[in-house]
């Protein structure tokens, strides 16, 4: 069973930083893709950025591009999300999912698994 584990928010000044974590289980293959996704109050679930366990290749939200960077370490199956530069607008709760196959999407129902959610607060 495929099992999801984030963790790294919090609270922090616009203009700061804050590196989230999602430390993945039950995969047999690096066939898989790991994305993050975030819901603000009030508003739906979008995408962020997502990365291939396979390859590396990327993909970002044109919200986050320059900002935030995801990177992944299979050795200990965990993919890291890098937010520089946090704005005001991106406080919301952060998710990181999983789908099997190695297309970078960022189309909320192609994946079949999801985190519990890390909250990102950020103060302006």
């Amino acid at each position: 069973e495929v099992q999801l584990v984030e963790s790294g928010g919090g609270l922090v000044q616009a203009g700061g930083s804050l590196r989230l974590s999602c430390t993945a289980s039950g995969f047999t293959s690096d066939d898989y893709v790991i994305g993050w996704f975030r819901q603000a109050p009030g508003k739906g679930r979008e995408g962020v950025s997502a990365i291939s366990a396979s390859d590396g290749s990327t993909y970002y939200a044109d919200s986050v591009k320059d900002r935030f960077t995801i990177s992944n370490d299979n050795a200990k199956n965990t993919v890291y999300l890098q937010m520089d530069s946090l704005k005001a607008e991106d406080t919301a709760v952060y998710y990181c999912a999983a789908r099997f196959g190695h297309i970078v999407v960022l189309t909320t129902s192609w994946y079949d698994y999801w985190g519990q959610g890390t909250q990102v607060t950020v103060s302006s």
